[in-house]
């Protein structure tokens, strides 16, 4: 979910400010192979960049559907959560993700979340192939619109419309939660996700 493009881009982000300014910056790492999480915490007087393989499902907003686990790893080196936060130089991100199994069918999660993201407007339903809430970080394509105006655009599909996965988006390009849902032999994956940037003065979201 949290795809290889977007963990190499976070590494390099982090990679690059910390050697930019590294006789000034603060690097705490955490081994989850230490009994605790994987933790990366990185502080500099550019900007703070925290990264945590283990978030906290609430800070996306939403409940947890009830009898739901942690998505095994099935392959690859994707990994299934993450509770990443970057601030720096005026713009911030914040990314919460995690993704879960269910014994129960598609709809019955899909119904369930549909119900839950009402809380934050009327969510679209995407069709389409698997990508776990991946989020299509380059949404400011027109050049002759302010970045805050785009940012501000109701949420949208992408896509083919083929696939048997089914994505459940509310809020704006840049306030968004997703709930991207597909079958798993008789039971049902799914990935919840929370993504908030911000430019401007208050780096804090």
């Amino acid at each position: 979910m949290l795809t290889s493009n977007f963990s190499k881009a976070l590494a390099s982000t982090a990679l690059t400010a910390s050697i930019l300014i590294l006789p000034a910056c603060s690097i705490n790492v955490k081994d989850k192979n230490k009994g605790s999480e994987a933790r990366v915490d990185i502080k500099t007087p550019m900007g703070d960049i925290h990264v945590n393989e283990q978030p906290d499902i609430r800070d996306t907003g939403l409940s947890l559907y009830a009898g739901a686990r942690p998505a095994s790893k099935a392959g690859g080196n994707d990994q299934k959560s993450a509770n990443v936060n970057i601030s720096a130089m005026g713009f911030a991100l914040r990314v919460v993700a995690a993704e879960f199994e269910s014994d129960d069918a598609p709809d019955k999660v899909i119904a369930y979340y549909d119900k839950e993201l009402r809380h934050f407007g009327k969510p679209i339903q995407c069709h389409g192939h698997w990508t776990g809430g991946d989020v299509d970080a380059d949404f400011y394509k027109d050049k002759d619109k302010d970045k805050d105006e785009q940012g501000g655009k109701p949420v949208s599909c992408r896509g083919d419309d083929k696939g048997d996965s089914v994505e459940l988006k509310v809020g704006t390009q840049d306030n968004q939660r997703i709930v991207a849902v597909k079958p798993d032999g008789k039971g049902s994956r799914f990935a919840l996700v929370f993504i908030r940037t911000h430019a401007g003065k208050d780096e804090k979201i």
